[in-house]
């Protein structure tokens, strides 16, 4: 990648020692001095003779003075130490002394202390007014603040002109690549990678796998919230910068960028921008989407009215193939809030793969195809913070059975927390399991009353008794056990609780109904 080098927002000492005219002389050899420190930005020139100007200068300042702090009898090493300790703390970018005026040269003392504090220390000649250095830098400063604004002119222009492009929305986050010197890289609704530039930024030899692995994780972790939101993140030696697309509650990714210089404020000018475009394009690309739709949930009417090979036709020459039989149907019902994020989410793992998922909107719920390499999809949708019924194995032609199946199973995954109800485990519990989460509830406990009541009003246990006696399989001695009682007491509340129902618990269909009221009263677990 070639970048397009952005100039800085302030020059660096380097720069303003090297003016002609000003005849600044570097008494503190560079090799001394820490790396970096004659290209540290200066933004402003103070001259000051206080024993201590701290109160009135700011870190990356240039500090020049006569040394009038400096003629007093009383002045010791030790007063230079601290002087110069005061302005390393804060993070002067340089000193300039100020010859002939209060004395000849520069002291020794003073090239002594910066030296150990590492910073420059420059001798300003008499004939080098402090005034023409305050004004050099200014014009410096005045210079570079242009050239910075034309380059953001220039990196916007070339981003505006790349977004014309085929494929508008990977040139410009390439383009802003280019111009910044950061690698860029667009995470869908999701959070899984979508696209990166330049395209070697994670597989080069320089390349930051950390990084990426950083980056895509505070990326879901802002589309879980579902707000519009920036972050910041100083990854050790590089600087992320993550912002979200699209409207609040109907994000479209997360643009994340990553260099080893944090941006300016002119960088950060031309990411604006380019969020901007980039929501743009994904706003298009979603109303795209909702018509696309439209038409694969006609496709999914089509399937279920028995016209397979018609709908087959279709996905050909729009998504490809359909999933192989047998197909597994998931249905979820995702918040309205939700609904477009899944379904751009559901749009993406078809181009991923395709011919083994198809997905159509049903009213405010979506219903999946899967094939059983599509599995792993499934916990994908639980992590939408959904509920999933899914269905047995079904052919194409008994997709109507498939779908109640998955509905079924939906209703009882929407009883507890997020996650996956198949409707194997619905079959396996039994008929019988579903009648406490039906209506027969009511006429169940109005069939046991006559024990509940009886119980109530005399401290008995005939309903309890008779529960642990049918689940020991209508036998005595076992549920007496259970009970800690003998079995001919079993026995008498056998026979009071026949009395009470008027049923001969003898027979199978009355044992049955029985069962059936204690399962429909919750009183006990399903098998």
């Amino acid at each position: 990648m070639s970048p397009s080098v952005a100039p800085p927002l302030l020059p660096p000492l380097r720069r303003l020692l090297a003016q002609p005219g000003l005849d600044l002389r570097l008494l503190t050899p560079e090799s001394d001095l820490p790396a970096g420190a004659l290209d540290a930005p200066v933004d402003w020139v103070h001259s000051s003779d206080l024993p201590d100007p701290t109160p009135f200068l700011s870190a990356s300042q240039m500090l020049l003075t006569t040394g009038r702090q400096f003629t007093s009898d009383a002045t010791t090493d030790a007063f230079y130490t601290d002087y110069v300790d005061r302005l390393a703390d804060l993070g002067i970018a340089c000193l300039g002394f100020g010859t002939e005026v209060v004395r000849d040269g520069t002291p020794d003392a003073l090239v002594a202390a910066c030296l150990a504090r590492g910073i420059p220390l420059v001798e300003v000649p008499y004939g080098t007014p402090f005034i023409a250095v305050a004004r050099t830098a200014g014009d410096l400063v005045a210079e570079l603040r242009f050239a910075r604004d034309t380059w953001t002119l220039a990196a916007q222009r070339a981003i505006s002109l790349a977004a014309l492009r085929p494929d508008g929305l990977s040139a410009t986050l390439s383009e802003l690549s280019r111009q910044l010197g950061h690698w860029v890289a667009l995470f869908d609704p999701s959070g899984a990678l979508d696209r990166v530039f330049p395209r070697d930024a994670f597989t080069g030899a320089s390349a930051s796998p950390g990084s990426l692995d950083r980056a895509q994780h505070e990326a879901a972790r802002m589309l879980r919230r579902g707000q519009r939101a920036s972050l910041t993140v100083d990854d050790g030696d590089e600087t992320l910068n993550l912002q979200t697309l699209g409207r609040r509650d109907q994000l479209r990714g997360v643009l994340a960028l990553g260099g080893r210089t944090p941006l300016d404020l002119a960088g950060q000018e031309v990411v604006t921008s380019v969020i901007a475009l980039a929501g743009l394009a994904l706003e298009q690309n979603t109303a795209l989407a909702r018509a696309r739709g439209h038409l694969r949930s006609g496709l999914l009417h089509a399937l279920l009215g028995g016209q397979v090979e018609l709908a087959h036709t279709i996905s050909a020459e729009l998504w490809g193939a359909f999933p192989a039989e047998p197909v597994r149907v998931a249905v979820a019902d995702p918040p309205p809030e939700r609904l477009d994020a899944l379904t751009e989410f559901l749009e993406l793992r078809v181009e991923e793969r395709g011919g083994h998922l198809f997905y159509a909107r049903v009213g405010a719920g979506v219903v999946v195809c899967l094939d059983s390499e599509a599995g792993p999809l499934l916990d994908d949708l639980v992590g939408f913070g959904l509920h999933v019924g899914v269905s047995d194995p079904a052919p194409y032609r008994s997709l109507p059975r498939a779908l109640a199946q998955a509905r079924q199973a939906l209703e009882r995954a929407q009883e507890g927390e997020p996650g996956i109800v198949a409707f194997d485990l619905i079959s396996r519990q039994g008929v019988l399991a579903f009648l406490a989460r039906t209506d027969a509830s009511e006429v169940a406990r109005a069939a046991l009353a006559p024990l509940s009541d009886h119980d109530a009003a005399h401290g008995t246990a005939l309903l309890a008794t008779l529960r642990v006696w049918l689940e020991q399989n209508g036998q005595f001695g076992p549920a007496a056990e259970v009970l800690g009682v003998h079995r001919h007491t079993v026995r008498a509340r056998i026979g009071q609780a026949e009395q009470l129902l008027g049923r001969d618990l003898g027979t199978f269909h009355a044992r049955a109904d029985v069962w059936a009221a204690l399962l429909a009263t919750g009183d006990v677990l399903a098998p």
